[in-house]
């Protein structure tokens, strides 16, 4: 019902672009949203979005990271500018039964199987 694609290996100051395609019942619902896990570390969020005024980003990644959101074609991605080795991390996608885009991630009812981003310095 989600699937995550774009993940791959760069170097330190590239560029990847994330896409999540979710089925059209799901899409509508609400907040669409970027989660990554790192080895030995908690899963965080990243982005989320809900509609063009209403995005959410950890504070790490902002003036870096872009999320946004096509509802034509039910896909959500996430522009990544300006990498970091510590963003190095599997990249989840998730969608929220409406406008919570928080970083609980209790509050999202289904995730996608995610994609590897590598940073190398």
């Amino acid at each position: 019902q989600l699937q995550a694609s774009g993940g791959g290996l760069v170097q330190a100051g590239g560029s990847l672009r994330l896409s999540c395609v979710a089925s059209g019942s799901i899409f509508s619902l609400g907040t669409m949203a970027w989660f990554r896990q790192a080895p030995g570390k908690q899963r965080e969020l990243v982005a989320a979005i809900y509609n063009v005024g209403n995005t959410n980003y950890v504070d790490s990644v902002k003036g870096r990271f872009t999320i946004s959101r096509d509802n034509a074609e039910n896909t959500v991605y996430l522009q990544m500018n300006s990498l970091k080795p510590e963003d190095t991390a599997v990249y989840l996608c998730a969608v929220a039964a409406g406008p919570y885009s928080g970083s609980d991630s209790g509050g999202y009812h289904t995730w996608g199987q995610g994609t590897q981003v590598t940073v190398s310095s």
